[in-house]
């Protein structure tokens, strides 16, 4: 994890450790997000949604931004390809401990080792292809949210510093069987 980043956390951490509660060791205040956009596509809890949208690269999708916020579009069509962070809106519970969609029974995984939109705070992110922008509408390819998927925030991807080389990744997303379903189409997983 890069210097800067942990030294944000710590610095982050040391400034709200009065808001811990004591008894159950979470943080006391309460993080509100509110919606930038909202995501059109042609997904739904019923047809599914691929695992994730890079294994659907040429499925076409839009991302209507809100007015109030239009105007940060500025420049970002520059960029060929941008990280979409959104919420799960339809994500009912979760599960400390799960099984990937496919996986054998051997497979099971610590929640926090999966991209499964069953979260604590449902938080899902796509990375996507940008095609263009029009009237405050972005029009991209390869993303995995269902319609009406609230979006919360976009950033461009940068590769020299979003582009980690990990053998060790690669093994393991190989070895624990991360690959074993392209396309999710059980409503039940996202619920």
């Amino acid at each position: 994890m890069n210097i800067r980043i942990i030294s944000i956390i710590l610095f982050y951490f040391l400034l709200n450790i009065s808001c811990i509660n004591k008894q159950t060791g979470i943080m006391k205040e309460e993080i509100v997000f509110h919606p930038i956009g909202v995501v059109h596509s042609s997904y739904n809890p019923d047809t599914g949604a691929p695992r994730q949208g890079i294994l659907k690269p040429d499925e076409e999708a839009s991302i209507e931004i809100f007015k109030p916020f239009q105007k940060a579009l500025q420049t970002l069509d520059e960029f060929e390809y941008i990280l979409v962070f959104f919420h799960f809106d339809q994500v009912e519970s979760w599960e400390s401990i799960v099984k990937p969609p496919g996986s054998t029974d051997e497979h099971e995984f610590g929640l926090f080792a999966t991209r499964s939109p069953k979260r604590p705070n449902p938080i899902g992110f796509s990375l996507v292809k940008l095609d263009r922008i029009e009237k405050g509408v972005l029009y991209i390819r390869g993303i995995d949210a269902f319609e009406g998927t609230p979006v919360l925030d976009i950033k461009p991807y940068l590769p020299s510093i979003d582009c980690v080389e990990s053998s060790i990744n690669w093994y393991v997303e190989k070895e624990l069987g991360h690959r074993d379903e392209d396309f999710i189409d059980d409503p039940e997983f996202y619920r």
